[in-house]
């Protein structure tokens, strides 16, 4: 019975994944050939991108891949770790509970309005799967804790108090730092990003005597959003690539035309990592994927092993500045500005910290001198026409977009489209069918985990304005800095924490609210705002001691923590002058904006 749950959870979050691609295929098509533009296709997606966020959501929970701090890693010991996931998971499912409960009264409220989308579908029934989703969470983090199966069943009361007592009535004036307490304990102690952030904005909007709809009313205004489904897309696009023989086509090609260099297998590192992560995102697939491949490489040329492992482990999140990362698309929706834009203002600073880490990769090269391979102009041809159709892809999907041919949702379609047929048709790497049906529901897994901790995210950042923080944080930093150099370098240090200690798309919808005004004031262009941000945020992936590339590299390369810490310092040095220069010389980011 488990298998059978399990394989129609798979098949129907695939069918879901397929049909987000295919439908703004169909409406460009419609555009396209037919000159007649398919309205209702767009508003479909977007309610069909709500569906899988919060079924993906159960999925990860079902996969333990619910995003959390790598703190919860340092716990070896095995008793402690027991008591660790208990407490994580009573936690989960009272949050589970305040969230399920405000999403069914959301619903019923939606209901009683008759609220439709496309003019004809009846809302609610989508708002109460919401609410069905967190009791799913729940119930699947209950299942794969680590406690006896009394504790487990402990984990329903937790859950049924939340729903029937945390009321305005109960709750006005109630104070929230205890809950805020808790909230950080459990977060540091390995609890799913989720649960705190949207536990947070609950119990604040219910200490104000706001309703707690105020949050699956966020919820759903971000998952429906018009461009959110792109990044479920570019996701299936970095796996898709993954899974295939795309990732040894690359590397085969940067080897070929850079082995003549000193340093040229440290410089192909880079660069295939940073192909390969601009659609992966920071989701740590690049170092899963390439890592061992790479280290294999560079220990065959006589590169030392710590350089090595410090390399990978910093390349592993390179590529978010250049187009079209999922970084940017996610500061785009936050801040309401263009993501071309954004697309436009990364391409320098991304190619600037690509350059940084190709030079110390040449460096360390020239310095353990390690033989260099004469340039065979027929071998790099040969690894050219191989690649091709992988190098087109960047090509499609920005010359759609740039055109004005395509919308983002539609080029990331495109996109979609363009590398299964590559990978289907063409190299026949991953065969059509169950395979094919792996990759799609592997994807909603990993979307999932990703797009309910934006949806938590959104709901405390809605408290967060409502309570006027960003003024209040304005007044004060108007008060106090009055450079706008000090008030960068302050900006510089601060992302750095948060990077440090929150994954890159939950500090977008949680920070970025916070930092527009305070940019705006400081004369900041909000391009390069964006930028700066994700700079950082990259930046952050390897910064110790719970920078999340760390974690990511002593899994991959079998090492232990401090070692993977003093492997990764250098690097860290070498990506932070990158930062500062990106912060400090604006026109870095705004120059191609000009043009």
């Amino acid at each position: 019975m488990g298998k059978l749950l399990r394989r129609l959870e798979n098949v129907l979050a695939a069918a879901l994944l397929a049909a987000l691609a295919i439908l703004p295929l169909l409406a460009l098509a419609s555009r396209a050939f037919l000159d007649r533009a398919w309205a209702s296709a767009i508003p479909i997606v977007q309610h069909l991108n709500l569906l899988l966020a919060f079924f993906g959501a159960v999925l990860a929970a079902r996969e333990g891949k619910l995003l959390r701090l790598s703190t919860g890693e340092l716990f070896d010991n095995r008793s402690a770790a027991r008591w660790v996931g208990a407490l994580a998971a009573i936690f989960t499912s009272f949050v589970c509970g305040l969230l399920a409960r405000s999403s069914w009264d959301f619903a019923q409220l939606e209901r009683e309005f008759e609220s439709k989308f496309f003019g004809e579908i009846p809302l609610w029934p989508l708002l109460a799967f919401m609410a069905l989703s967190f009791v799913g969470v729940a119930l699947r983090v209950t299942l794969r804790s680590i406690a006896p199966v009394g504790g487990r069943l402990l984990n329903a009361v937790p859950f049924v108090v939340a729903t029937m007592f945390f009321t305005p009535e109960r709750w006005e004036g109630f104070p929230a730092w205890p809950f805020v307490l808790v909230a950080v304990a459990m977060t540091l102690l390995g609890a799913p990003l989720f649960a705190p952030l949207g536990g947070l904005a609950v119990m604040l909007f219910l200490g104000e005597g706001i309703p707690a709809e105020a949050v699956p009313a966020e919820m759903y205004r971000l998952a429906s959003s018009p461009f959110l489904p792109a990044i479920p897309l570019f996701t299936l696009v970095g796996l898709l690539l993954t899974r295939g023989e795309s990732a040894r086509r690359i590397v085969e090609l940067f080897r070929a035309l850079l082995g003549w260099l000193p340093g040229g297998t440290a410089v192909l590192c880079v660069l295939s990592c940073a192909f390969l992560s601009v659609f992966t995102g920071g989701s740590g697939v690049t170092i899963l994927a390439l890592g061992g491949l790479l280290f294999q490489a560079l220990n065959a040329d006589g590169y030392k092993e710590r350089f090595s492992i410090g390399l990978l482990t910093a390349s592993g999140s390179l590529g978010l500045l250049l187009p079209p990362a999922l970084p940017l698309i996610l500061f785009g929706i936050a801040a309401q500005i263009s993501i071309e834009d954004l697309f436009l203002g990364g391409v320098l600073p991304g190619i600037l910290l690509l350059v940084l880490m190709s030079l110390a990769g040449m460096a360390a090269g020239s310095f353990s001198k390690v033989p260099r391979s004469p340039f065979d102009r027929r071998a790099a041809l040969g690894a050219l026409w191989e690649a091709k159709f992988e190098l087109l892809i960047p090509v499609v999907v920005l010359l759609a977009l740039f055109s004005g041919w395509a919308t983002l949702l539609e080029a990331s379609a495109l996109a979609v489209g363009y590398v299964t047929l590559v990978e289907v048709v063409i190299h026949r790497e991953i065969p059509i069918g169950r395979e094919l049906g792996r990759v799609l529901a592997e994807c909603a897994t990993l979307v999932g985990g990703v797009l309910i901790i934006l949806c938590a995210a959104t709901g405390l950042s809605s408290y967060l304005v409502d309570a006027q923080l960003p003024m209040q944080l304005l007044a004060w930093m108007q008060e106090n800095v009055e450079s706008r150099l000090l008030f960068l370098l302050g900006l510089n240090l601060f992302l750095l924490v948060v990077g440090c200690f929150l994954d890159i798309f939950s500090a977008t919808f949680v920070v970025v609210p916070l930092l527009l005004p305070l940019g705006a004031a400081y004369g900041i262009d909000p391009v390069h705002l964006g930028i700066i941000f994700v700079a950082n945020l990259e930046l952050g992936y390897l910064t110790p001691p719970v920078g999340l590339n760390l974690f990511l590299a002593a899994y991959r390369f079998d090492r232990p923590l401090l070692e993977i810490y003093r492997s990764a310092v250098p690097m860290l040095f070498v990506l932070g002058l990158g930062v500062l220069l990106i912060t400090y010389f604006p026109f870095l980011t705004t120059f191609l904006l000009s043009r």
